[in-house]
């Protein structure tokens, strides 16, 4: 896919609703212990995000969770809406608050080495350690 294309989702309760911008039908998982912390399992998200608008900002709580990200979730139901990186240039949405049954490509993992080894997609996908990632991010910046 060459064109952008927009996605709309909302939480649970419906106080929330975003419309997100994605370059690419691509779908990576987050194997790093605050995401499986955070959701109970990996996170299967939207890599290639450009933009998300939000409707209902006063319902939307945003953690840092971390120096250099944060989470955002609907304070009312929970839903998780998406996790940027505090300077704006990347985001993450989860594929299940979007997915309209979309012909989604599973193509990458990243903190393959925090993974549990009580799972495992059986997708061939270009795999990242957590090193390999902030060293990629630290490319991006120079």
């Amino acid at each position: 896919m060459t064109d952008a294309m927009t996605l709309t989702g909302s939480c649970l309760c419906g106080a929330v609703t975003l419309a997100v911008e994605a370059s690419r039908q691509n779908i990576g998982a987050c194997h790093c212990r605050m995401c499986r912390t955070w959701g109970g399992g990996p996170l299967l998200a939207l890599e290639s995000v450009s933009r998300v608008s939000v409707e209902g900002e006063d319902s939307v709580t945003v953690f840092a969770s971390s120096d250099w990200a944060e989470r955002a979730f609907c304070r009312h139901c929970g839903t998780h809406l998406f996790y940027r990186l505090k300077t704006g240039e990347h985001y993450a949405v989860p594929a299940g608050l979007v997915d309209e049954g979309q012909a989604w490509t599973f193509d990458s993992q990243i903190f393959i080495d925090e993974k549990p080894p009580w799972y495992h997609f059986g997708n061939a996908t270009k795999d990242l350690t957590g090193r390999e990632v902030f060293e990629a991010f630290e490319r991006r910046d120079t």
